[in-house]
């Protein structure tokens, strides 16, 4: 827990909170389909939107969440005290969570909704942060495994070896292997992944303990099509990509057929009908914890970590024709790798009524982008190329467009002082120095595609040498709780590649850079929260209500088309004010009914000029997140049985900068139960689950912006959210 408030473990159906921090339980987890995101648990939370276009949230490219207004490259996010960062699709500075472990093997998350706590290390911290905890090894040899099946031929398979305790200083481990492939509802393709985890413990004594995790990950998947207002109303809801059907896809890239269109489409320069898109990640991730108990006053807390990323980002490209073939079209790939190393560490000290935490984090990354073309052959002499690769079948690359390079070097240290002066008050005072300095960019540039001489490259650093956070939490009577939370919070820059999202290095040429060097700020805000929250058997209630003044965000103006997009980079600010409620009744035993509701104002607070013109964007909401959100749940439990209805409703939510656009708002239901059959022969735990997502079928946009948004009108930057689908699970523990 960070920050200046407690956080307690959450019952078996609801997430239950203290102060600004909510912690969701292996519990609540369990209700959704394994091998769903475990950032989709998140959602029930008052205040957060999760989308995805697939059921699970596992597809990276379709799915996002937002905390109170606040996107997920915004947040800071940590797996077991690693620092994961950005979660964003095809980011160079960080790892999605859902790469980084196996979702049945994550124990616990805390979801901060305040401003964050300065202890957590992050380069990305503006308006929250959550916290992933794998469970430890079991005391007891066993293991567990679990078949899932779903619609359009969905398959999951999950097994955990424990190994109990080894000896009598208490050395265990566990691991454990997944492999899902989820079927595409629309269009050819699977998205498939499969992961490995393991985690060794071993105490160290009486009261300290060393912990290593290690994951590796490897995901191939398909993607579903961007659409656009403009498809969506001439086309309809069902526009995917033309793969499997290579002829088709080949005679209409070479103007031999033509496919449905209308005027708005050919006048927004939208592409309906690529072959394909897709990506292929494979991430390595380790990490090393010690809490070392020195005196019975003071301990040690380090964490030595490493992560590895390889990822390969495609879309077939009707405008570049292969080179080396017949083919009128090839294959579109971005190639993207990352390595990061770094450590943890700090000194918590015990005095009177005062915690006293101190300690620093350093990161290295080295990060390289690049662009490239590659031959799709000739119609009937060879397999089309595989969005998720090999790529080099019918040769290297016959172009690139560009070559990225860059190394950061992250810094921060903390220091926090949690004061009790009185037993149910508790204070919390701190601050963050943070240091970051990316250098490097461009390493090769052809004129040929990007239109300019020079592209982005430079060294550009974001620091702050004092950062404050200040919190408290009063339990003034019993089952009441007042607290409050107030920080000022630095995001580093971006590290982007050309033509690609808010970073200074994905500007148009190095003149842009050049100016963006001398004229840009790191993006700061100041957060408050403040709330009241109710806790007994029967009745869990809240109220918050926060306010957040952001500066020198760097928004990202797209144009051109999803194959050659062009980034008009502009700081601006961001003013949000906001309340959140709910409550949570159990009436009786077993029977717990949730409900909540959201309200946020986030608005732009100037205009925004670039190359065509002024926006007057000021005043006006930001785009992609709903200003009112109400969520329901109902759960009962009963024996062996366990069942769960979820409804949430997230309003209007607007597209372009200067809100002449938008998607309406939805409802969203889905379903669950679970039967625990007990010990069956060898077999504990015997349990079979079933789930349906999107019961009544709705129809609509889940991520927006994945492309970028448009200043004004329209764009090929939205995806539809899944159809309705049925998810089986057996599972046994052993």
């Amino acid at each position: 827990m960070q920050g200046g408030s407690e956080a307690v473990e959450v019952s078996s159906h609801r997430s239950v909170s203290r102060g600004a921090d909510n912690v969701v339980s292996k519990a609540v987890m369990e209700q959704f389909t394994p091998g769903t995101s475990v950032l989709k648990s998140a959602d029930r939370l008052p205040g957060v939107s999760f989308s995805s276009t697939d059921p699970l949230g596992i597809d990276l490219w379709g799915s996002s969440i937002y905390v109170r207004g606040f996107f997920m490259d915004q947040l800071g996010v940590t797996l077991d005290g690693i620092p994961l960062n950005d979660q964003t699709y095809e980011s160079n500075n960080g790892l999605n969570i859902i790469q980084a472990a196996i979702s049945d093997d994550i124990d616990r998350s805390i979801i901060s909704e305040g401003p964050g706590g300065v202890a957590v290390p992050s380069t990305s911290t503006l308006g929250g942060t959550m916290q992933f905890e794998t469970g430890d090894p079991k005391d007891q040899l066993g293991g567990k495994v679990s078949q899932g099946f779903g619609s359009y031929s969905s398959f999951r398979t999950y097994a955990r070896l424990d190994s109990g305790k080894l000896n009598s200083t208490g050395t265990k481990f566990m691991t454990a292997y997944s492999r899902s492939d989820e079927g595409m509802w629309a269009g050819g393709g699977s998205q498939f992944q499969q992961q490995v985890d393991a985690k060794l413990v071993q105490p160290i004594g009486h009261e300290s303990v060393m912990k290593a995790f290690f994951n590796w990950s490897d995901l191939a998947e398909w993607g579903y099509w961007d659409t656009s207002l403009a498809m969506l109303n001439g086309l309809g809801w069902r526009t995917p990509h033309l793969y499997p059907n290579y002829a088709k896809a080949y005679n209409y890239a070479a103007g031999n057929i033509s496919l449905p269109t209308t005027d708005a489409i050919e006048e927004n320069g939208d592409e309906p009908y690529l072959y394909d898109g897709g990506q292929h990640e494979t991430n390595y991730t380790g990490g090393l914890n010690f809490d070392l108990a020195l005196t019975d006053r003071l301990r040690w807390r380090s964490t030595l970590y490493g992560t590895s990323q390889t990822g390969y980002y495609t879309y077939a490209d009707t405008s570049t024709p292969s080179a080396d073939t017949e083919a009128p079209f090839s294959e579109e790939v971005w190639q993207n790798r990352q390595e990061r190393y770094g450590f943890t560490t700090s000194f918590l000290y015990k005095i009177a009524n005062h915690n006293i935490d101190a300690g620093v984090w350093y990161e290295n990354n080295n990060q390289e982008a690049g662009l490239f073309w590659y031959n799709e052959p000739t119609l009937g002499e060879g397999a089309p190329l595989k969005t998720v690769g090999p790529y080099n079948t019918y040769g290297k690359a016959f172009q690139q467009g560009y070559g990225f390079n860059w190394r950061t070097n992250n810094f921060a240290f903390h220091l926090q002082d949690t004061w009790r002066p009185i037993e149910n008050l508790r204070v919390t005072a701190g601050f963050k120095s943070v240091l970051a300095t990316t250098a490097g960019g461009a390493t090769y540039n052809n004129p040929d595609y990007t239109g300019v001489d020079a592209l982005p490259n430079g060294s550009m650093t974001a620091s702050s040498a004092f950062l404050p956070h200040v919190g408290a939490s009063y339990h003034f009577l019993q089952h009441h709780e007042f607290y409050f939370d107030l920080a000022e919070n630095m995001r580093t820059y971006q590290v982007l590649p050309n033509g690609v999202g808010n970073s200074p290095w994905s500007v148009q040429d190095q003149d842009a850079f050049r100016k963006l060097q001398h004229s840009v700020s790191p993006e700061k805000d100041w957060v408050y929260a403040v709330g009241y929250r109710y806790t007994d058997k029967l009745v869990q209630a809240s109220l918050a209500g926060y306010h957040a003044d952001a500066r020198n965000r760097l928004q990202a103006a797209t144009e051109g088309t999803i194959l050659a997009p062009v980034s008009t980079v502009v700081p601006t600010t961001v003013h949000t004010n906001g309340v959140d409620a709910a409550v949570t009744l159990t009436p009786i035993k077993g029977l717990a009914i949730y409900n909540s509701v959201s309200y946020n104002h986030s608005t732009y607070g100037g205009n925004i000029t670039t190359s065509d013109g002024i926006y007057y964007t000021k005043g006006k909401k930001i785009v992609n997140f709903p200003q009112f959100m109400y969520k329901a749940n109902l759960s009962y439990r009963w024996k062996g049985l366990e069942t769960h209805f979820d409804v949430h409703y997230y309003s209007k939510r607007y597209y372009s900068y200067v809100n002449d656009t938008s998607v309406p708002g939805y409802w969203l239901a889905s379903t669950g139960a679970r039967y625990n059959f007990g010990k069956v022969g060898f077999a504990k735990n015997l349990s079979v689950d079933f789930n349906v997502y999107n019961l009544f079928n709705s129809k609509y946009i889940s991520m927006m912006g994945q492309n970028g948004n448009p200043m004004s009108g329209d764009y090929q930057s939205l995806e539809r959210g899944a159809v309705r689908e049925f998810f089986g699970t057996v599972s046994a523990e052993f």
